[in-house]
């Protein structure tokens, strides 16, 4: 079966067979990658990156604007990502498909910075800083603290985190660049327009009304009677940075 029969055979098709290494299943609501083998380590697959805009040669590669409207597809229409891994034939140049696996993987999109990346790695919902509640009861060791809570929609993190990225937007802190593996995908998100202030049920858009931060950043943007902004908060931190 060649690649083509094994694409069509899930009803996903492209622009074009030669040079594209994304492909769409529009009823399914399906997007589907080709992953090369030395792209495809560990628990990040690189699907896409602008460094792949242009070629060597500097000629446009054409298969760049249909692959990146295909990731805009899941971050923003729900569309599910299905991957394959691709072997390249030893030093061909321009690369050339050797073999692939008949077999697709559902992943995750994670996006850091230009480069999109295809993951197994699930995002869990955070707890999030309980603010000044007064009923709190011990017993021993253990605390109880009994607050209003507003549910979170794990979806919309999701979705805010694959617009935004998974770095602090007011101070620019990569969990995963300093710590690792560990800190892959950890981030808080926090909403503009914070859940105890709406008190009731609303609908969420992930891209406009909510925002990754830190865990510091974000105590910060709460730690006062009133929240403050993203930008007032960025404003503070250049103050103190000139202060010292």
């Amino acid at each position: 079966m060649s690649r083509k029969q094994f694409i069509e055979s899930i009803g996903a098709t492209c622009a074009n067979w030669n040079w594209s290494w994304s492909f769409i299943n529009e009823s399914e609501k399906l997007i589907i990658f080709g992953v090369w083998d030395d792209r495809a380590i560990g628990d990040h697959w690189l699907i896409f990156t602008y460094d792949w805009e242009r070629k060597e040669s500097g000629q446009k590669n054409k298969g760049f604007q249909q692959s990146r409207d295909h990731l805009s597809l899941i971050e923003n229409e729900g569309y599910d990502l299905l991957v394959f891994r691709m072997f390249a034939v030893e030093g061909s140049d321009p690369i050339k498909i050797k073999d692939f696996e008949r077999k697709l993987l559902p992943k995750k999109l994670m996006r850091r910075g230009n480069d999109w990346y295809a993951t197994e790695i699930v995002t869990s919902i955070l707890p999030e800083e309980i603010l000044d509640s007064e009923n709190q009861y011990l017993e021993g060791t253990k605390s109880t603290v009994t607050v209003n809570s507003y549910e979170r929609n794990p979806e919309a993190r999701e979705r805010c985190i694959q617009h935004h990225g998974c770095y602090c937007a007011v101070c620019g802190f990569d969990f995963e660049k300093y710590y690792g593996v560990l800190g892959a995908n950890y981030i808080h998100v926090h909403h503009l327009i914070p859940l105890n202030e709406i008190k009731q049920k609303y609908s969420v858009n992930p891209v406009t009304d909510l925002i990754p931060v830190c865990p510091n950043c974000h105590a910060m943007i709460h730690r006062g009677t009133k929240t403050i902004s993203v930008e007032s908060l960025k404003e503070h931190i250049d103050n103190a940075r000139k202060s010292t």
